[in-house]
């Protein structure tokens, strides 16, 4: 059985739109894509490299689908780590308009998402992996379908676009697995899905 994987980029205040460009993603009037780039280094590099290396299909929704399509078919070297896994691997698309993808070897994801996705998982060996995507990550972890959560954080506030979690988002407990800090201080922190969160109090007690 597969399991789900997300890697996403965000800022310090959570927004995940239009990391790798300016013209990526400016829904919103967005006007300041490409903020990851300048925090790119080896250890960044080195981890995405690790990532691939686990990966047996991919999730993505419509946006990203789009901006990797649009990209990564004319990466033909068969030694890069990413162009290989993406062109040769299975991709599923989350879209209710799209009907005949270009990119070889995409299945469209339609109806029931929380039926399609589990039945998914069960039929994929290794990691499905969700690059970006961010509303599509949303509604997973809502739907508790995540296993697992790399939240790539980089040293700046944007001030405005899309956040990963949203007002009315379910709440969510997560396990740390393991992190790191790049040398351009890029946190990279990995989270287990562990269900609903657990509640105290730090009030002191009623004398008796």
């Amino acid at each position: 059985m597969g399991k789900l994987v997300s890697q996403i980029f965000v800022s310090l205040d959570g927004v995940y739109q239009g990391p790798g460009g300016p013209e990526e993603d400016p829904r919103g009037g967005f006007r300041q894509g490409g903020w990851v780039v300048p925090y790119n280094d080896e250890d960044f590099g080195r981890f995405v490299t690790e990532v691939f290396d686990g990966v047996g299909a991919f999730l993505l929704g419509r946006r990203t689908y789009d901006i990797f399509a649009a990209y990564w078919p004319r990466m033909t070297d068969p030694a890069d780590p990413i162009a290989s896994k993406l062109n040769a691997l299975p991709k599923y698309v989350v879209s209710s308009t799209l009907t005949d993808p270009q990119w070889s070897g995409t299945t469209v994801v339609a109806g029931d998402l929380a039926k399609e996705i589990t039945a998914l998982k069960e039929r994929t060996e290794g990691e499905i992996q969700i690059h970006g995507s961010g509303a599509l990550v949303g509604s997973l972890l809502d739907l508790g379908l995540v296993d697992t959560l790399h939240v790539i954080t980089f040293p700046v506030v944007l001030g405005t676009g899309h956040r990963l979690f949203k007002e009315g988002a379910a709440p969510t407990a997560f396990r740390h697995a393991g992190g790191r800090i790049t040398s351009t201080g890029v946190s990279i922190q990995s989270y287990d899905l562990a269900g609903r969160p657990e509640y105290g109090s730090f009030a002191l007690p009623e004398n008796g």
